[in-house]
């Protein structure tokens, strides 16, 4: 019995430390922060001799971020022919892609569309990722690309926020204020090999839009005669019933909403579990992170997949970027957009 109570108080001991890392008052400071920029006669941040603003390890708060998560989870890797087990948010080693076009002679060097497309371009210069050379600010908003970050949009030090989103205030020392607060989500766990599946994936739950909007602004929203899609709105009853029924372009009407969530479209509603299996009712949502990925992808825009190609196994060709894997493994499945929306209608022989 004495072994076996030792055995578990070792287990807490240990896990600690892990969990409560970026818990407020308990934190494990000198795990980002250094006083004296040395250690053993030896500075700490090469980098900056003199240290830095922050009292970090690092000259720059994503490389400090990324120093730890990048063995964790895994959010960036190295190779983005290669990259790491997917999580849910995407990996931002396809900011590293020297081309992601694969559209109609995407290959030509002349219509390249470089990695910055990627996603979000995190300032993070230890690890080879740099500002948006595009962008100078987000779309449909104002925030500077010059000084995004992980700090951007997660509080280091914790909160009970969705894996610490910043909520309402301001953020990076009142660079920008949020007015919308972050939003309601459940998570698959970043420890481990395990990656995002149909059983296994993030259960996106509501305010997931709003929260985009702190930096994008209504960016969805029609304004001045402009049709744009939906965002943060109910999908109806009749997207809902094409959503349950696709499943796939050689089984349009083969699905059944017991079974029809797909990880890869995924919608909003607030009995999302992260094993669900069920599609959408008509007051499920579409968001932002339906079409996107929070982090990057091998695709430009940050798409859950291409949006440039006929067939999902074009992905890749043209560029020579990472294929992103077709969830219906099928040659002739066209894009995604036909979960909710289904124009394929016809087109059901194979190759």
């Amino acid at each position: 019995m004495k072994k076996v109570l030792f055995i578990l108080v070792a287990l807490i001991i240990m896990g600690t430390p892990v969990l409560a890392f970026h818990d407020q008052g308990v934190a494990h400071c000198n795990g980002c922060h250094t006083m004296h920029n040395s250690q053993d006669g030896a500075l700490v941040d090469p980098d900056s001799p003199l240290g830095n603003a922050y009292l970090l390890t690092d000259a720059d708060p994503s490389d400090v971020c990324i120093a730890c998560h990048d063995h964790i989870e895994h959010t960036l890797g190295t190779d983005p022919l290669a990259p790491p087990p997917l999580k849910g948010a995407g990996n931002f080693v396809y900011l590293l892609e020297d081309n992601l076009n694969d559209g109609h002679n995407g290959g030509l060097a002349a219509n390249w569309i470089p990695g910055d497309a990627a996603g979000h371009n995190l300032v993070a210069p230890g690890h080879g990722l740099a500002a948006d050379a595009t962008l100078t600010s987000a779309p449909g908003g104002s925030f500077p690309a010059s000084v995004l970050g992980c700090t951007s949009c997660h509080d280091p030090h914790g909160n009970a926020n969705f894996r610490f989103l910043n909520g309402i205030g301001g953020v990076q020392d009142g660079l920008a204020t949020f007015t919308n607060p972050a939003p309601t989500a459940a998570g698959i766990s970043i420890f481990g090999p395990g990656a995002e599946s149909q059983t296994n994936h993030t259960a996106y739950q509501g305010g997931m839009s709003a929260w985009c909007a702190n930096c994008h602004g209504n960016f969805h929203q029609e304004a001045g005669g402009r049709l744009e899609h939906p965002s943060g709105s109910a999908i109806g009853g009749t997207v809902a019933n094409t959503y349950n029924l696709y499943n796939g372009t050689i089984a349009q009407l083969g699905g059944v909403a017991a079974t029809a969530y797909l990880a890869e479209v995924p919608f909003e509603a607030a009995t999302n579990t992260t094993t669900s299996t069920a599609g959408p009712s008509g007051a499920g949502q579409v968001s932002c992170i339906t079409c996107h990925r929070a982090h990057a992808t091998s695709a430009p825009d940050a798409g859950r997949w291409d949006f440039s190609v006929t067939f999902l196994h074009e992905d890749g060709v043209e560029s020579l970027s990472y294929q992103i894997p077709d969830p219906y493994a099928n040659l002739n499945q066209r894009s995604l957009c036909n979960k909710c929306h289904n124009k394929d209608a016809g087109d059901i022989n194979p190759f």
